[in-house]
């Protein structure tokens, strides 16, 4: 029974694809910050055993934990670097971006991930794994009072390609899943309706067939 990692998986893009997989017959060890909303969300997982390992992925002792229970359940297949932060709400101009928020952007969308990949990459490399890192259009176009997200996911966007250079055994993927209706899509739109922007569960299909599929390492858009 495959293994999956995920980050930010207690509801938006990391649940849905949690819920594919799980359906699909994967094991999945889930991360978010909210425990009893992690718990209530793996609770709710097909199949299993499944892991809550509620924690903040900047932790390294959390980041240790995730590993851990990866090892218990038979040593990790994937891992999906889901979490994330916008940094600030409503967004600032980036020449506003207070300092303390913009180093916290970094350490979630770009610190966190690269660690945790590097904590997984022995199973990973064993298991002929693959490691998805959620990135964003934001990474590649200039949009106004995105500067400090964008910058952010710019970094791991290039963090991917060198890590899919430095691991021939392991498939590595960005993935763009364009604009979802989530919590954090919503936080970057204050008082707007995002009814019209679909579902997160109406990409993971797209996700899922990178994860079964042979597509090449790089950068994809969902």
């Amino acid at each position: 029974m495959p293994v999956a990692v995920i980050t930010g998986a207690s509801q938006g893009l990391g649940l849905a694809l949690a819920t594919h997989l799980a359906e699909s017959g994967w094991t999945i060890v889930a991360d978010a910050r909210d425990a009893s909303r992690l718990g209530a969300a793996v609770d709710a997982l097909p199949g299993g055993p499944h892991a809550a390992v509620p924690g903040d992925v900047t932790d390294s002792w959390h980041r240790g934990a995730l590993a851990a229970a990866a090892t218990d359940l038979g040593g990790a297949d994937l891992l999906v670097n889901n979490a994330s932060t916008l940094g600030a709400s409503p967004l600032p101009r980036l020449a506003d971006l207070d300092p303390t928020a913009f180093t916290r952007t970094f350490e979630v969308n770009v610190v966190a991930p690269v660690a945790l990949a590097g904590l997984l990459l022995p199973q990973l490399r064993a298991r002929g794994g693959r490691i998805v890192n959620i990135t964003s259009d934001a990474s590649v176009e200039p949009y106004e009072t995105w500067g400090g997200y964008g910058a952010s996911k710019a970094a791991l966007d290039h963090a991917t390609r060198v890590l899919a250079a430095e691991e021939p055994l392991v498939r590595v993927y960005a993935v763009d899943p364009g604009d979802l209706r989530t919590e954090m899509h919503q936080a970057a739109f204050p008082g707007e309706d995002i009814s019209d922007r679909p579902a997160p569960s109406s990409v993971a299909p797209r996700l899922l067939s990178l994860v079964l599929g042979d597509a090449a390492s790089g950068r994809h858009v969902a």
